[in-house]
């Protein structure tokens, strides 16, 4: 009996060394495709705090937790089962959604540039959630929309971080990177909105560091909203940039990964920081790329949101009418229009 027990014991421990491994392979997996959508991940962040800027402050919270239960039924219910469809079935398709995605990165960072260098306002937006609970729900319903499409360029390109594991590998891996994504942007979305507030709580206090302090959060929002903002617009037109030019690879046309290598070669013999400065090439190579092929898709796209219903008007924001076109209804409008 001992015997046998032993051997059940062995058999457990070894059960368990299996189950490590394979959580560590997961926690690995998620890790290599969640760094790859960062960019998305970023712009993700910088996109959601304007659906609650003008709310009630009592709201804000309320109406971020909605977006996110949205944004995570986005992932898990509609996403994730398919790509996961697709890779079993299309896996050939996998390469064509990601560079398609990686368009719409190149295009979306580009239109920020080409808006940003030609001194460009967005027009104040009405605050609808000030409307009713009716308005209230069609701004959420259009974050949620809005998030979905930065959801499927989260997704896609964790898909093909992973594209060799098992299918039910990627699957847990996809899982863990919707779940982990999710908190992550959605609680620092919750902390930038609530940070003014905290700011304004601490001036109040008795301390005279604490109130420095909360005027320090206060007047420096516009700038860490800005700085956001720019960060992801560069890491769009870097990872949207990369994926055109490993797809473009990957169909045949090597010249411009090539290029790019030649680029890198005489750096990766500097000791120290020769690997660090070969990837900075590859980056500023690939964010050059993101910019000339979304200047492209801009030269081509916007005659023909003028020509559409849903078109942008004179002076509106170019993403705004993507998005508006995409989710169905105008960011830029106030929502009480259409609202009893």
């Amino acid at each position: 009996m001992s015997g046998g027990l032993v051997a059940l014991l062995d058999d457990i421990a070894a059960l368990a060394r299996i189950a490590a491994a394979s959580v560590d392979d997961i926690a690995a997996g998620a890790g290599r495709a969640g760094i790859k959508a960062a960019g998305v991940v970023i712009d993700d962040a910088a996109v959601t705090p304007q659906y609650v800027s003008g709310a009630d402050p009592s709201r804000e919270l309320p109406m971020i937790k909605k977006i996110f239960w949205g944004s995570l039924r986005n992932k898990l219910l509609i996403i994730l089962p398919a790509l996961l469809l697709v890779s079993a079935f299309i896996p050939w398709a996998i390469p064509f959604i990601l560079m398609l995605g990686g368009t719409y990165l190149c295009y979306e960072g580009a239109e920020k540039v080409w808006h940003k260098l030609r001194g460009h306002h967005e027009a104040e937006k009405a605050p609808a959630v000030d409307k009713g609970p009716e308005a209230e729900s069609k701004v959420i319903k259009g974050a949620i929309t809005t998030d979905f499409i930065l959801s499927c360029e989260i997704m896609v390109i964790s898909m093909n971080e992973v594209a060799s594991d098992s299918l039910l590998s990627r699957a847990l891996i996809l899982v863990v990177v919707a779940i982990a994504i999710t908190v992550l942007v959605y609680g620092a979305v919750g902390l930038i909105v609530k940070m003014d507030d905290i700011g304004l709580h601490l001036t109040t206090k008795d301390s005279a560091g604490s109130k420095r302090f909360g005027e320090l959060l206060v007047k420096g929002m516009p700038a860490v909203l800005a700085a956001i903002t720019f960060i992801g617009t560069i890491a769009m037109l870097w990872v949207g940039g990369h994926i055109m030019l490993q797809g473009a690879y990957d169909l045949g046309w090597h010249g411009p990964y090539d290029l790019v290598h030649v680029l890198e070669h005489p750096f990766v013999g500097i000791p120290v920081v020769g690997s660090f400065l070969a990837w900075l090439v590859n980056t500023l190579c690939s964010a050059v790329i993101g910019v000339i092929w979304g200047s492209l898709v801009m030269a081509v796209l916007h005659p023909l949101l003028k020509m559409l219903p849903f078109g942008k008007k004179d002076g509106e924001h170019e993403e705004g009418a993507v998005r508006a076109a995409i989710a169905g209804y105008r960011p830029n409008k106030s929502d009480a229009d259409s609202a009893p």
